[in-house]
């Protein structure tokens, strides 16, 4: 049970509402991440844009390392929620339960490219508070595996969105139970 007072749908803005009735109508339900986004409309937008661009279009990276790097990233920081809810998408996308344990097992677990695993282990170090020691070379060896500035900035860039919505989950308490 959330630490504070969630909307439900008809305390929610007019547009906020827009964006939750397909929602809705589909599973019946809002989750509590999207009740706590839509306390502002700000927040909501802004983090609608990151979902849409990072983890719902088709980018640079592969789905599958889009959602490894959420379950093990929201693994890291310990948030139960979002990996219970990214376990579910990524069999939406079509990850297997198997695949799914083994990320959830540890990188060394995951029956995958060396270059896929090392990206991996650089995505968790980068979320990590002293990230600010990763090295110019740390990133070079991203590149020598044949990784692109534009795969690396993402990868990073979905790192820093779950630290972002794992930390607005845990410090509001999203799926404890009450």
């Amino acid at each position: 049970m959330a630490h504070i007072n969630l909307p439900e749908f008809e305390q929610m803005s007019p547009a906020i509402q827009e964006k939750a009735r397909p929602i809705l109508e589909k599973t019946g339900k809002l989750g509590e991440i999207f009740k706590l986004l839509a306390i502002d409309e700000n927040i909501y937008n802004a983090t609608d844009v990151m979902v849409q661009n990072y983890l719902l279009k088709q980018t640079h990276l592969p789905y599958f390392i889009k959602e490894a790097i959420a379950l093990l990233i929201s693994k890291e920081n310990s948030c139960k929620m979002c990996v219970d809810v990214h376990k579910n998408i990524a069999k939406m996308l079509g990850i297997d339960e198997e695949q799914i344990a083994s990320i959830l097992e540890g990188i060394d677990a995951m029956d995958t490219e060396e270059r896929v695993k090392e990206l991996l282990r650089f995505c968790i170090r980068a979320s990590r508070k002293d990230n600010y020691k990763i090295t110019k070379e740390d990133i070079e060896h991203l590149k020598n595996l044949g990784w692109s500035d534009k795969e690396i900035v993402e990868a990073v860039a979905i790192t820093g969105y779950f630290n972002y919505i794992n930390t607005l989950s845990n410090v509001f308490g999203l799926g404890e139970e009450a």
